[in-house]
């Protein structure tokens, strides 16, 4: 993950066999989003894929020793973008700035021997989660960097070393203990793994420069410093090291529902950097049936749900493919201090839009390097949280209405025959409108038309062909709180009568 934002729609066309092209991964990043969705053919996948999709919000817990810093990974990489360049990571601390590849890393690496998140507690993770009303997470087993965040076998790079503090305190497999407690209130689990891996000497070679020059395979800094095609055995060593990581997550972690693969540069298509995806995920779904994968931006059958990321990239309009509206609170993925945070009102904007255009939100919120959010996080998850409380039965378990969006006015639907208008606020200041333009459609066979959360029956009237008003009392658009979002229910006339 990143927090480059550059705009480019998901196009949904013919099946495609292969990654994206490294030309497409170094304008984009490793993140180009895949130009096709191929629909799976496995009858578990699909039972869980429609489960899935009725969950609609998810988090993704994005955790790494470098907060330590107040930054992400992404400085690692020798290449250099508008978005990971070193001196724009300065937290006051010189070394953060090193401009040797070598010696950065090195100095990077060396925070796993003062991660000691004292305030950590994954009880209260979890609950926090809960009163957001988040229905599915992901728990970051490692990032591009490598450092594991579970007691993995395969490398002493991890939070359970005797090397890291972290190891000493409760809970440091992360996996275990964030994951059971997400599962003893319900939420759904799934865990983020990066396929790329800077720090295993496998795919990055220590001896090989970071940054090869042109070896006319468009080789770039985040790749492996090989040919794999020229040095197959230890290529094989690398498949053979994340085939071992992702047994150990789908075998020893209890119920997985998502096994979501970053890292998309990692395919056939780029520098022949295989890892055999097929015979990856087979072996993974020996221990977890009907697993939903996403080889994020690869495309093909591994690619369960599409994931168009940031802001920009999130379709505009109803899409009929599976996916997932993947973005930051703030402007980057894990802790930064002093980031620049969305407003609940914003993320409930998000999360609807999400619904009715047939995706999930999927939102990435980071703890600091004590294990603690940002009090403006807990702020926002709270706020939304409050917000589904009372309107969550327009936004989980629903479908997309035709004709899904007319401005700020949304459209869903339960199987029960319940309709909804979602009428987005404008900005975090305003205020329900008193009358709401919506399809005459959307009353047809209806019975009751209510307003959310109150016992208020409201009137409606024709405006024009094909259209009606519905008109909001001013004491009870007064009522509620402003800048967010606000629910019409339309209730079937069978469920009225009863």
């Amino acid at each position: 993950m990143k927090s480059d934002e550059k705009s480019n729609m998901l196009v949904l066309g013919s099946s495609v066999s292969s990654g994206p092209a490294c030309a497409a991964a170094a304008e984009f990043g490793a993140y180009a989003p895949s130009q096709a969705y191929t629909p799976s053919g496995n009858s578990l996948v699909l039972k869980n894929l429609a489960r899935w999709q009725g969950l609609k919000f998810g988090v993704l817990l994005d955790w790494q020793a470098c907060t330590q810093w107040g930054i992400d990974s992404w400085p690692l990489c020798p290449e250099r973008w508008d978005w990971n360049k070193r001196a724009d990571y300065i937290n006051g601390r010189p070394e953060a700035t090193e401009p040797d590849d070598l010696k950065y890393k090195a100095s990077y690496e060396s925070l796993q021997k003062t991660f000691n998140p004292t305030r950590y507690d994954p009880e209260k993770w979890a609950e926090l989660l809960k009163r957001a009303g988040v229905k599915y997470a992901l728990i970051m087993a490692k990032h591009h960097d490598g450092f594991c965040l579970w007691d993995t076998a395969t490398t002493d790079y991890k939070t359970t070393s005797i090397h890291c503090p972290f190891h000493r305190l409760p809970g440091a497999d992360t996996i275990k203990a964030v994951g059971d407690a997400l599962r003893r209130r319900g939420i759904r689990v799934g865990v983020y793994f990066s396929k790329s891996d800077w720090h295993t000497p496998t795919y990055w070679r220590p001896q090989s420069p970071l940054f090869p020059p042109d070896s006319g395979q468009n080789m770039t800094g985040r790749n492996a410093n090989y040919s794999p095609l020229q040095q197959p055995e230890l290529w094989k060593k690398f498949k053979e090291f994340t085939w071992a990581q992702v047994e150990e997550l789908m075998k020893s972690y209890g119920e997985m529902d998502i096994l979501w693969l970053d890292g998309g540069q990692v395919n056939p298509a780029c520098n022949a950097q295989d890892i055999d995806m097929n015979g990856l995920v087979a072996m993974a779904r020996v221990y977890q049936p009907g697993l939903l994968v996403v080889d994020r931006t690869v495309g093909g059958d591994n690619e369960n749900y599409l994931t168009p990321e940031g802001e920009h990239n999130m379709p505009v309009s109803h899409q009929s493919y599976p996916w997932e509206a993947c973005m930051p609170i703030g402007r980057h993925w894990n802790y930064f201090p002093n980031d620049t945070l969305k407003s609940a009102g914003e993320l409930v904007r998000y999360l609807c839009r999400a619904t009715a255009r047939g995706g999930n939100y999927l939102l990435g919120v980071g703890p600091d390097a004590q294990g603690e959010f940002d009090p403006r996080v807990v702020t926002g998850l709270h706020g939304v949280g409050d917000w589904l409380m009372q309107y969550g039965e327009a936004v989980y378990d629903t479908v997309p209405l035709a004709p899904y969006e007319e401005g700020d006015c949304l459209f869903t639907a339960r199987r029960d025959g319940a309709r909804y208008a979602i009428i987005l606020a404008g900005h975090d200041e305003a205020r329900m409108p008193e009358e709401v333009a919506v399809p005459e459609s959307l009353l047809e066979g209806c019975g009751r038309v209510s307003l959310l959360p109150f016992d208020v029956t409201l009137t409606t009237e024709p405006v024009e062909k094909g259209k009606r008003v519905v008109r909001v009392p001013v004491r009870a658009a007064a009522e509620l709180t402003p800048g967010m979002a606000w629910v019409i229910k339309f209730a079937s006339l069978s469920r009225s009568h009863k």
